[in-house]
Parts: C-alpha cells; sequence; structure tokens
C-alpha cells in the first residue's frame, strides 16, 4: 500500500484561489506518475491533470489549463495543485493519485479526497 495523504482544500469565493497539497511515500514519488482527479456531485469522476515528478513536466485537461497548476516538491514527496480563478462549477472533491504509466488510465492509489467548495 502506497499512502497519499491529501491537505488543504475549503471553501473560497469565485475568482479566488485554493492550494491543494498530496505528500506521498517516497517509493510512489520514485515510482509512479502523480495526478488528479476530481469528482462532483452526481457525476463521474474527471481527469485534471498529472505530472512525472522526475522530469518536471506537468499535463493539465482543457478546462484546468491556464487556472490550474500542477507541481512537485521532490524533497518533500509531495504534488501539489495550485487551482486560480476558481469557478463554482469547480465545486467537487479532489484525489490524489498514483498511476503506472503516464495516461494514467488504470490508478493505482488515490488518496482520501479532500473537499473543495466554490460560492459564487
Amino acid at each position: 500500500q502506497v499512502p497519499l495523504v491529501e491537505s488543504g482544500g475549503g471553501l473560497a469565493q469565485a475568482g479566488g484561489s485554493l492550494p491543494l497539497s498530496c505528500a506521498a511515500s517516497g517509493r510512489a514519488f520514485s515510482t509512479y506518475y502523480m495526478g488528479w482527479f476530481r469528482q462532483a456531485p452526481g457525476k463521474e469522476r474527471e481527469f485534471v491533470g498529472r505530472i512525472n515528478s522526475r522530469t518536471g513536466y506537468a499535463y493539465h485537461v482543457d478546462f484546468a489549463k491556464g487556472r490550474f497548476n500542477i507541481s512537485t516538491d521532490n524533497a518533500k514527496n509531495t504534488v501539489y495543485l495550485q487551482m486560480n480563478s476558481l469557478k463554482p462549477e469547480d465545486t467537487a472533491v479532489y484525489f490524489c493519485a498514483a498511476a503506472d504509466i503516464w495516461n494514467m488510465g488504470t490508478v493505482k492509489y488515490w488518496g482520501q479526497g479532500t473537499q473543495v467548495t466554490v460560492s459564487s
């Protein structure tokens, strides 16, 4: 088992910012690709973006581009999701994930999830 422990989240106003963090074990960070997903009430879980901690290359889906940024602090084995220009439709539970494959089609480990609520 590879623990992924998330922190951050909470309540923000539209247009505001929130940072999320996900602390992983050393093995997870060096072995897997790390990413973020979210799940809004009554909706399917959707992919937000991913990062290769070894190269620093990050990919963000269209709704996240220009507003969200995924980064890592390898010394702390931590992956971050900085969310800016938040919209009410960003309200969801956000999950950190670790996967063997870059496209993260199959996630091997999930974080516990952290609630993000954006008010209009």
